[in-house]
């Protein structure tokens, strides 16, 4: 490949555009020079077989050049050290440490006792859903799910959720929401963490806001940014990709009525489907940045030292080199080892809890509303820009 930069469709708005724009750029090779929003040069890996080998090796790190890429770059340093001192911007021991710490609320064990719940939240939404023929099912459903529960998990009031996502939206959108919306966002949100870690200080109770301010104040030594940084990392990434995997999954089913009636016929198939749907059309563009330590070759390529790395999560699930009909949906698919949650040392530790609010909220939902189905053409559906995330704007649909 030659050194000319490459466009990357992170500004795209138009879903099977951005799908297109990977598609081409990884027909031509599996890694390629880019330009980031912020404007500086990064490497984009679109190849599977890269992509997972970049994901699980030592010489691509997290770092504070990588950091502050994502536009936190024009954040107050107190502002930034309070969102992002995190295990996502963090390597081992510092992420090990981390990590260690929230583990068990992700547990396989602790997402079933959560079962029973999510499936009340999701009844209860749907109930609601009722009396209107037509609405917005990212407002009124996949948004309100997810959200929910992981604030019930967290700790956090019910009065600011919606204020909370309206500022996670504009945070995970970076500079393409503009500086100014991007640093008052961050400055209201970190304000928001440090009131509610003051309030379970003085009252605790038994959450995981609670168990990480006994962590902070303990032998486990979180620092109080640590501490802010941590309950931000869940409640964004605990609620944002489970909505975009819901909504994507809606539309992907409802714009393939072959395996929508598969599944409506066989049900059993649903944690496949959800595998699937993960695959097709995930939630995460990209991996989160990363750094090489040292030249690391990916293709014919030799990417030097001190470059940062994007890997292409919605191009690799794609490589047909690695999927066959990659780019069909197939919710029969077995052999799926998709990198929508990545792969390695930073694997979402939320991926079971994904998992599970979308086998009950797509379980629950198709089979309350037979009759659901678009109510505008698919294309005329918009796709919120931002490097990272990968999702509807808004999702109307008639429910009878």
């Amino acid at each position: 490949m030659t050194e000319t930069l490459a466009e990357a469709p992170f500004a795209t708005t138009d879903g099977p555009q951005r799908h297109a724009s990977y598609a081409a750029l990884a027909a031509t090779a599996p890694v390629h020079r880019i330009t980031l929003p912020t404007g500086q040069s990064a490497w984009l890996i679109t190849g599977y077989n890269e992509a997972r080998h970049a994901l699980a090796d030592p010489r691509l790190v997290k770092s504070e050049v990588t950091a502050a890429n994502t536009g936190r770059g024009l954040l107050p340093g107190e502002v930034y050290a309070a969102m992002g001192s995190h295990m996502l911007n963090r390597n081992p021991p510092d992420h090990t440490r981390l990590r260690r710490l929230v583990a068990t609320a992700f547990t396989r064990r602790r997402m079933d006792r959560l079962t029973p719940r999510i499936q009340q939240i999701t009844n209860e939404l749907l109930d609601a859903m009722v009396i209107d023929a037509q609405l917005d099912l990212i407002d009124s459903f996949a948004l309100p799910l997810p959200i929910t529960v992981i604030c019930e998990l967290l700790g956090v009031p019910t009065g600011r959720r919606t204020e909370f996502h309206d500022w996670t939206s504009i945070v995970l959108a970076g500079v393409l929401a503009g500086p100014d919306k991007l640093v008052a966002a961050c400055t209201a949100m970190v304000s928001y963490l440090r009131e509610l870690v003051e309030a379970k200080r003085a009252v605790p109770t038994d959450d995981l806001i609670s168990a990480l301010v006994a962590a902070r104040d303990g032998e486990d030594r979180l620092s109080e940014d640590e501490l802010t940084s941590m309950v931000f990392l869940i409640l964004v990434a605990g609620h944002e990709t489970t909505v975009h995997l819901i909504g994507s999954g809606v539309l992907a089913l409802l714009t393939h009525p072959e395996q929508l009636t598969l599944l409506r016929t066989e049900p059993h198939r649903l944690p496949d489907a959800v595998e699937e749907l993960l695959r097709f059309n995930g939630p995460l563009q990209v991996a989160t940045f990363r750094l090489t330590t040292e030249p690391v070759d990916v293709g014919e390529v030799t990417i030097p030292t001190g470059e940062i790395v994007l890997v292409g999560l919605l191009a690799a699930n794609r490589d047909p080199a690695c999927f066959a009909g990659a780019d069909a949906l197939d919710i029969t698919r077995t052999d799926n080892p998709h990198l929508a949650f990545g792969y390695g040392l930073h694997h979402c530790l939320g991926a079971p809890l994904a998992r599970l609010e979308a086998r009950i909220a797509l379980g629950t939902l198709l089979a309350r509303f037979p009759g659901l189905r678009l109510a505008v053409p698919a294309q005329q559906l918009t796709w919120r820009p931002g490097v990272l995330l990968n999702g509807l704007d808004a999702l109307p649909v008639n429910l009878r």
